[in-house]
């Protein structure tokens, strides 16, 4: 088989663009260079597009948008072209698409508006579609779907800027402590988790920064679990990992430092409730309609029953976070769950 360009995307104009270049590079590292042949596509935070050339550590580093590195592009949007355009001061340069790989995080990446514009050229997308995409990121549509096909889902609210007044009345309802959130937001952004109804405010000021919804939800008493999913139709499941803290919620901070927090992984509970953990994230997937991969987080309560937290369709993508070792534990290497979903994408 002759081998395929993908364009992997990084970078992004969106509060995540640094976590997207740490997810990228890895992808990059890891990719197998026999079968695939990267095409890299720099995203800076103001939102160009650029056909980066130079060394991969500069990524890593947040030094690739460079002039000497870099020319601007964009994706041709004649779907029977399929390719990117590489802008020369001389010359306009045409490079083949098989399909596109964004390896980004948050608005502008994950939640289907770059999607879009790949569905639109008619390129192949690795992950998720656009419809699924931003069904994901949207935090009370996502949970009104999951319940539909039968999920449990936390008690919540939902705010527009017009309603933040009626915000103290409602949480009177929900009790304390509980979260506020942007609607669309990842890597807890926004995210607060508010204890007395004096804080209240604050917390739905600070979420409106990231949104222009922002969502109130119970406070779950138990842990968090998530489940790596893999797939179109057939879906692989890695090992249920465990979020155990010991101190505040797993935050933007935790989440890269785990100062206050341990993953494990398999996650410390028995057999049975494992497989409904699975079961119930494979449920999840397919009501939203995810495709190729995603990571479903979900709540674990004390007495047993298992609650949906959020779908990351584009979740920390390095060969140490969690959707990787979670495949890793069900004996699939980072290397391998990259082969597999570009091949879901090109339908190989």
């Amino acid at each position: 088989m002759k081998r395929l360009n993908i364009a992997i995307l990084f970078g992004g104009c969106s509060p995540e663009y640094s976590v997207s270049l740490q997810s990228a590079y890895s992808v990059i590292t890891h990719i197998d260079t026999d079968k695939f042949r990267p095409v890299l596509i720099g995203i800076s935070p103001k939102g160009n597009w650029y056909r980066f050339l130079g060394d991969n550590g500069k990524i890593a580093s947040d030094t690739w948008c460079n002039s000497s590195d870099c020319l601007p592009a964009a994706i041709s949007p004649d779907r029977d072209a399929l390719k990117l355009l590489v802008l020369h001061p001389d010359k306009v340069e045409e490079i083949p698409i098989d399909a596109a790989f964004p390896v980004l995080h948050g608005k502008n990446g994950e939640d289907g508006t770059v999607q879009g514009i790949f569905e639109m050229a008619g390129i192949p997308i690795v992950g998720c579609s656009t419809l699924a995409a931003a069904l994901c990121m949207d935090k009370n549509r996502a949970h009104q779907l999951a319940h539909m096909a039968g999920v449990h889902v936390p008690t919540s609210f939902v705010l527009k800027k017009m309603d933040a007044t009626i915000a103290l009345e409602s949480a009177e309802i929900l009790g304390y402590p509980l979260f506020v959130k942007p609607v669309r937001a990842g890597s807890s952004y926004g995210i607060t988790k508010v204890t007395r109804r004096d804080d209240l405010p604050a917390a739905v000021k600070l979420a409106f920064e990231y949104d222009d919804e922002v969502i109130v939800e119970e406070s779950v008493t138990g842990f968090e679990v998530g489940c790596a999913v893999m797939g179109n139709n057939e879906l692989i499941v890695g090992e249920i990992d465990e979020i155990e803290l010991w101190d505040g919620f797993f935050d933007y901070t935790e989440k890269y430092t785990l100062k206050n927090s341990a993953i494990h992984v398999p996650a410390r509970i028995s057999k049975e409730k494992a497989e409904e953990i699975k079961q119930t994230a494979q449920t999840i997937y397919q009501a939203l309609g995810c495709r190729g991969f995603a990571r479903v987080d979900m709540f674990l309560k004390t007495d047993g029953q298992v609650i949906f937290n959020e779908v990351n369709t584009i979740p920390g993508f390095t060969s140490h976070s969690r959707y990787s070792n979670m495949m890793k534990a069900s004996g699939i290497s980072f290397e391998q769950v990259i082969s597999h979903v570009i091949e879901l994408a090109v339908g190989v």
